[in-house]
């Protein structure tokens, strides 16, 4: 497909994704997924390990090249060869499940590095910026620490609030309390939770359920790369219609 237009009539759609595939080698990680996720709505993907649900998110701003498949955000159609796919992963945050601070730089530095590269902000508007990120994330005291000195869910909170000091329209985030331990899980759901009510379009991939429970519009449960099922939270948790969720339910709440 070569068309520069969105499948779609709907304005307030964001991210859509048209019949996507991701094969490696002889693994086919995705299979025919198809999404459309509308400004402000709160995507929550789960399903088991090795589902193709992280494979999924980072085809979404071509961290991974789809092999076959359509990808339009904010409008604009990454597969067009003329698109700069580095100034739409300008507009979309990403969150991992590894940190990836520097070490040999201050909370404050690796928040101000990526406003002032790509933003071609300067250091005064970086660190204002970067500072009032870290107020969101509930931890501005930790500034001037380096990264070994935090704990885990504050070093994601870091790694939350430098993607939000981006600007983005977007935030993915890819399994970000799966590293944590589990005291420290809470803090960082409560960060993503805060920016799912304030309007933030966010696609999460994750096996928190009360997390998807509280936060999404949409649950969308993916088992060996397809989409088996989506719908509200209520509906996918309390009635769900295919064996395979049902299975997976069965296993993931008894927990």
């Amino acid at each position: 497909m070569t068309a520069m237009t969105k499948p779609s009539d709907n304005l307030e759609d964001i991210i859509v994704v048209k019949d996507l595939h991701k094969h490696f080698g002889e693994v086919k990680a995705v299979r025919g997924v198809s999404l459309s996720v509308k400004s402000g709505e709160v995507i929550v993907i789960v399903g088991p390990s090795g589902s193709g649900k992280s494979t999924f998110l980072r085809c979404i701003n071509h961290l991974e090249r789809p092999t076959v498949g359509d990808i339009w955000i904010d409008g604009v159609h990454l597969n067009d060869h003329e698109t700069n796919i580095n100034k739409v992963r300008a507009e979309v945050g990403m969150v991992f499940q590894q940190f990836n601070l520097f070490p040999h730089l201050t909370v404050l530095e690796n928040i101000k590095l990526a406003q002032k590269i790509v933003r071609k902000r300067d250091d005064k508007e970086a660190a204002e910026i970067a500072l009032k990120q870290l107020e969101t994330v509930g931890i501005p005291e930790q500034a001037n620490k380096f990264p070994s000195q935090l704990s885990g869910g504050q070093q994601q909170r870091v790694a939350i609030a430098r993607s939000l000091s981006m600007n983005p329209k977007i935030m993915l985030f890819d399994e970000p309390t799966s590293a944590l331990d589990p005291e420290m899980i809470k803090e960082v759901l409560d960060v993503m939770l805060g920016l799912a009510q304030a309007g933030m379009t966010m696609v999460v991939v994750t096996h928190e359920m009360g997390f998807a429970r509280a936060a999404a519009d949409r649950v969308v449960f993916m088992d060996y790369g397809e989409v088996i099922e989506e719908g509200p939270p209520d509906k996918v948790f309390i009635n769900p219609e295919h064996d395979r969720l049902k299975l997976f339910l069965s296993k993931i709440l008894q927990h």
